[in-house]
């Protein structure tokens, strides 16, 4: 009995302590200072928000709304992907559809998917199906148990010969005008973006604006990030789509894209504009587009290339003409004349006239001086990047 009072009065002291310490630290860090606050609690940072999927009360930076500094990079409009519209440029779940087009090209192709395609698949699958269903109802063993011994049919043989030209001449002819769209050559004063592949990541360069060129990554989840870096959040676009930086292109002006990559094969896609080109290390491939809507487009790499080849995206801001010229004056570029025709040096990756293999040749020279006929090999790269930093990519991940 003595014993156990003693136990009782042991925990009720215990427990009276340890409310004492509890309030104490309380009203102690009710009464820190400011200063003490911006110590325990970084300056510039939050905690990130629910939407980005952080846990154990990830910090990130705190930016003013919109939340994500890329969405108005440099002069560039602040594009919210959660104010585009529905299906414009983005995946949506449970849609299985073609996205809208925002390229005469794209509509035309749509045009030809959902009138001429769909409905031949449509009624080649009916034909089928009738035709086995009749076969296994009417030819089956117990209905015919004397097999017909017929060999020809001429109504038959001419029809399942020429139904099946008429079908290829119905798709070839609409198939041949579509793909020639697509690869005709820009005109005069269109805008040039070469996208270089790398694994894994893009870069992009403008080169009849000055040589301006920005690298983009895409962005993490919150909970994939350290401290104080920037992590998606749902203005930058959807899960591996977002990009931190983005390619910027002007609403209603001919695009001239070029494609290339630096160590495998990649493909630059982006669904809204029904673009789908390759980028092949030493090759340059090219075709030409027009936006007709001002939004923001994501696509990603459709060319398997590697590990981590599902986080390579897209991400495309078109803008008005205004609003590119400023982007372009904004990263330190300049704007050609208008309509004169693109005369940049766009080499490819290897060649002779690369930016590699000019560094290389400079290097040289400057060991064993200069070259036979008496001229160095220049030092500086015709499509060199201006002072705008687009990061490294994440070449190691």
């Amino acid at each position: 009995m003595l014993r156990t009072g003693f136990k009782k009065w042991v925990l009720a002291a215990s427990l009276a302590m340890t409310g004492v310490a509890a309030a104490g630290g309380a009203h102690a860090q009710a009464a820190t200072s400011p200063a003490t606050a911006a110590t325990a609690a970084p300056t510039g940072l939050r905690p990130a928000d629910s939407n980005q999927g952080t846990s154990g009360g990830a910090l990130q930076k705190a930016d003013a709304a919109p939340a994500a500094p890329a969405l108005a990079m440099d002069g560039a409009p602040a594009l919210n992907a959660t104010a585009s519209a529905p299906g414009v440029g983005q995946p949506l779940d449970g849609v299985m559809h073609i996205q809208p087009q925002v390229t005469k090209n794209g509509l035309r192709a749509h045009w030809f998917h959902d009138r001429i395609l769909f409905p031949l698949i449509t009624f080649i699958s009916v034909l089928v199906l009738v035709l086995l269903v009749v076969v296994m109802v009417r030819f089956r063993a117990a209905r015919n148990p004397v097999p017909s011994r017929t060999s020809h049919n001429t109504a038959i043989e001419v029809a399942w010969t020429l139904i099946p030209v008429l079908i290829l001449v119905a798709i070839a002819v609409p198939s041949i005008g579509l793909l020639q769209a697509q690869f005709k050559p820009a005109p005069a004063g269109a805008v040039t973006l070469k996208a270089i592949g790398n694994q894994w990541f893009w870069s992009y360069q403008y080169p009849d604006h000055g040589g301006i060129e920005i690298t983009a990554n895409m962005l993490k989840e919150g909970n994939q990030v350290a401290p104080g870096e920037r992590a998606r959040s749902a203005a930058d676009g959807p899960r591996l789509l977002a990009t931190d930086n983005r390619v910027v292109l002007p609403v209603g002006v001919p695009i001239r894209l070029i494609t290339t990559a630096n160590d495998v094969i990649h493909s630059w896609a982006v669904p809204a504009f029904w673009i789908k080109l390759d980028a092949i290390p030493g090759r340059l491939n090219e075709t030409s587009f027009t936006i007709d809507k001002p939004g923001l487009y994501f696509g990603q790499c459709s060319e398997l290339c590697g590990a981590r080849h599902a986080f390579m995206p897209i991400a495309v801001e078109a803008v008005t003409p205004e609003q590119f010229a400023a982007w372009v004056r904004a990263k330190g570029g300049t704007m050609p004349a208008p309509g004169k025709a693109s005369d940049a040096v766009i080499p490819q990756p290897g060649a002779d006239n690369s930016a590699a293999v000019m560094d290389e040749a400079a290097v040289a020279n400057a060991m064993t001086g200069p070259t036979e006929n008496g001229t160095d090999t220049p030092t500086t790269s015709p499509q060199g990047a201006t002072g705008n930093p687009g990061g490294v990519g994440e070449a190691g991940r």
